[in-house]
């Protein structure tokens, strides 16, 4: 059996939370792609979360992982790209809810905001939860095509 792929992918504000991440995912088992930033030296969010977004349009990849200071930056520039559903998570609840319900293939973490131990938690509940569909479905389906 070959190990899911899975990106992963920072900004400076998150190389610390990167590294323990990735362990964490070596550590299940997953093959694990991964897109920088390696250095604390100062970047631009966008640069590193495109390169993840554009593996999932590519179909490289089916679900990742960016960190950035807040958060917020990296998850605003992945969500630029129709074929991916980031969301920015705090705790395990949210991880699980972002699957559940809205069919999320991206997470989002804020190294500033959010410790390690919970983002590990969050990651574990991000990749064990499946999607519910059912009234979900019509929900993710107009995220995926919305009306322009």
């Amino acid at each position: 059996m070959t190990a899911e792929k899975i990106a992963i992918a920072c900004d400076h504000g998150g190389v610390n939370l990167k590294k323990a991440l990735i362990d964490e995912l070596k550590s299940k088992g997953f093959d694990v792609l991964d897109l920088g930033c390696d250095r604390g030296d100062s970047v631009d969010y966008p640069d590193y979360g495109y390169k993840l977004a554009q593996a999932i349009k590519d179909e490289t990849i089916k679900r990742g992982v960016v960190i950035c200071g807040s958060g917020i930056g990296i998850s605003i520039a992945v969500n630029r790209y129709t074929e991916v559903r980031c969301a920015l998570v705090h705790d395990t609840l949210g991880a699980k809810l972002s699957r559940e319900h809205n069919n999320a293939n991206v997470i989002a973490f804020g190294e500033r905001t959010t410790g390690v131990a919970t983002a590990i938690d969050a990651l574990n509940a991000f990749l064990t939860t499946e999607f519910e569909g059912g009234r979900h479905e019509r929900r993710v389906e107009k995220l995926t095509n919305p009306p322009l």
